[in-house]
Formats: structure tokens, C-alpha cells, sequence
């Protein structure tokens, strides 16, 4: 049985754990430790090196499949290197894992679900930077201007990004793991290696905006971006094909083409499935009727949405809401 969990309640057991230190990671004065018990085990650090610059590390080991349902929020700049396993995130991101990181613009995260395999390890790398950080690092401009504008949306839906990881990536992530010094000098040490890897994540965001889309300018590639987060956002009452196209800027043909070719599914399809997985939370969270979750996420007639919901996961709206699992 996969358990789910909201934040709340991840956020509870968390509390109840008694923070534990690693003994291959002595702790020092510039590192808070937290333990991260109660459905596996494994244990957390966190190191603030800078005025609004935060390193985490994580590891570990689930002891049955379970699910985190996390909310829509308020995210800062943020880069994660997994050293070792994955994690799976339905629609919103693909699977991120040791060949594929993460990095993520600021503004706001749509509601998403992190899903974890029992018995897998996970070890990962975390940084989070304040927009306002990153921000007088790429003030002169000499950044790919079309990624800047995407890395700081404030109050709008953030962008996000999903670099290769290259071996000089995935050995600066082991380097801040096993950094050879302490206490301020080891706070030095650690801010050099964040700022080589964010550099590197930069780079690659760059290139690969140019190497895997070559036929698509700069400028497209924001649109479609743009034309993303608004099907994200208005889940209740989407724009038609055409109408999206006038927003963002394009044709109705290079609409249909880019966003195929730049997320790998048509605009149609990603919608429908993040309808499909905001119905699932809703109906889980027990709080709404099926018809007011068919509502909530655009659908009029009820018998349209059982149906779109029973393809996806195998089991009636009325079933999740009891508790059954997805087939």
C-alpha cells in the first residue's frame, strides 16, 4: 500500500524525530542537523553560507512506496543534484535523478506530488538562493537575457529547467558532500563549490536552450514557457488553442509544434493531465464532493470527468475519495 502524506503531516513526523548526526559527517558550528525518521530512515544537514544562500544535503531510505503532496507556494531559486536514486513527479517535472537535475527559477510552484520507492536510497544536493541574490550576479547582463527574464517571475508561475548531469557536476556535488575542512573555512570552501556548480547549471541552461531546440529562437521558447504556466494557473477555465497562441505571442502552428517538441506533449495533454492530478488531491484531501472537484478543475458534465478520471488512474473519482489506490 503507498501511504500519502500532506506537508502538514510530513512536517509533524518530522517533528517527532529526534535529530540524529551522521557518523561519516561530524557536525560543526555552521551545519543544523534534523533527522528524517518514521517512514525509512536517513537524516538532513542544512548550511546557511551567505545571506540568503542555503546548502542541504539529504539522505535516505524509504521503507514502503509513499507519496508527498505538496501545495502550490512561494519558491526561491533552487538547484538539486542527485547523487544517487530518483524521484518521480507525475506531470510537473519529469523524474529527476543522477542523469537529470533540477533547477528552478523564482516565483510561485503549481501543486505537484513527489512520489518515493520503497527500499530505494536517495542522496541529494540542494541549493536555494534568494532572487535577489542571484540577481546582482547576472546585473551586467551578459547572461542569455531571454533565460533571465525566466529565472525571476515574483508573483507569476516559475520556470524550470532540467540540465544533464555531467561527471563535473556530479563530482562538485560529492565535493560539497565530503568538503576536507570546518568551521569558516569550511564555510568558504562551500560557497566556492555552490557558486562553480551554479555557474555550471547556467551554462548548461544556456546551451541547452540552443543545442536541443535549434530551430526554435529564444524568444519562442519564452512563449512557449509562458503559454505553460497559464494552462497551469487556469486549470478551470483553460484559453482555447487559439486563444493561448494570441496571448503568448505565436501562431496557433508553432504553438502546437513547440510545445510538443520543447516539453514533450501537446498543450491539450499536459492540461489534462494536471487536471487529473489536482482532482486526485482534492479527492483525497476528503474535503469536496465529486462533483465540486469535477467543477474545480473545468469539467461541467459529471459523467465526462468519472470517465477522464477512470483512464488515468484505473479507479472511479468516488473510489479514490475512499481511499483506494490507483491501478
Amino acid at each position: 500500500m503507498t501511504l500519502t502524506l500532506t506537508e502538514s503531516a510530513w512536517d509533524e513526523l518530522c517533528q517527532q524525530i529526534s535529530p540524529l548526526s551522521p557518523s561519516n559527517q561530524p557536525c560543526d558550528d555552521v551545519e543544523v542537523q534534523g533527522g528524517l525518521e518514521g517512514i525509512g530512515h536517513g537524516y538532513s544537514r542544512s548550511l546557511h553560507l551567505l545571506p540568503g544562500l542555503c546548502l542541504s544535503f539529504y539522505e535516505q531510505e524509504s521503507q514502503q512506496d509513499w507519496r508527498l503532496e505538496v501545495a502550490a507556494h512561494d519558491h526561491p531559486i533552487q538547484m538539486t543534484v542527485w547523487l544517487t536514486g530518483s524521484v518521480d513527479f507525475d506531470a510537473v517535472h519529469p523524474t529527476l535523478g543522477d542523469a537529470c537535475s533540477y533547477f528552478s527559477g523564482s516565483g510561485i510552484s503549481p501543486a505537484y506530488v513527489e512520489k518515493y520507492q520503497s527500499g530505494q536510497r536517495l542522496a541529494y544536493v540542494t541549493v536555494e538562493l534568494e532572487p535577489e541574490l542571484l540577481a546582482s550576479y547576472l546585473a551586467d547582463g551578459h547572461y542569455c537575457s531571454d533565460i533571465q527574464k525566466q529565472l525571476f517571475q515574483e508573483q507569476d508561475w516559475k520556470v524550470s529547467f532540467y540540465p544533464a548531469v555531467t561527471p563535473a557536476m556530479r563530482s562538485l556535488a560529492h565535493q560539497l558532500w565530503h568538503a576536507p575542512y570546518q568551521g569558516a573555512v569550511k564555510r568558504m570552501y562551500l560557497q566556492a563549490k555552490v557558486f562553480e556548480l551554479l555557474a555550471m547549471h547556467l551554462d548548461a541552461i544556456a546551451s541547452d536552450t540552443r543545442a536541443i531546440h535549434p530551430h526554435l529562437k529564444p524568444e519562442t521558447v519564452s512563449c512557449l514557457h509562458h503559454a505553460r504556466d497559464i494552462l497551469t494557473r487556469q486549470l478551470e477555465n483553460p484559453p482555447s488553442l487559439s486563444e493561448l497562441a494570441q496571448q503568448v505571442g505565436v501562431s496557433e502552428r508553432t504553438l502546437q509544434r513547440g510545445f510538443r517538441e520543447l516539453f514533450g506533449t501537446t498543450a491539450f495533454q499536459y492540461l489534462q493531465t494536471l487536471r487529473m492530478e489536482r482532482a486526485e488531491q482534492l479527492l483525497r484531501s476528503r474535503e469536496m464532493r465529486v462533483s465540486e472537484v469535477a467543477h474545480a478543475i473545468g469539467y461541467i458534465h459529471l459523467g465526462h470527468f468519472t470517465q477522464a478520471f477512470k483512464r488515468r488512474f484505473g479507479i472511479t473519482p468516488k473510489q479514490c475519495q475512499t481511499g483506494a489506490l490507483a491501478r
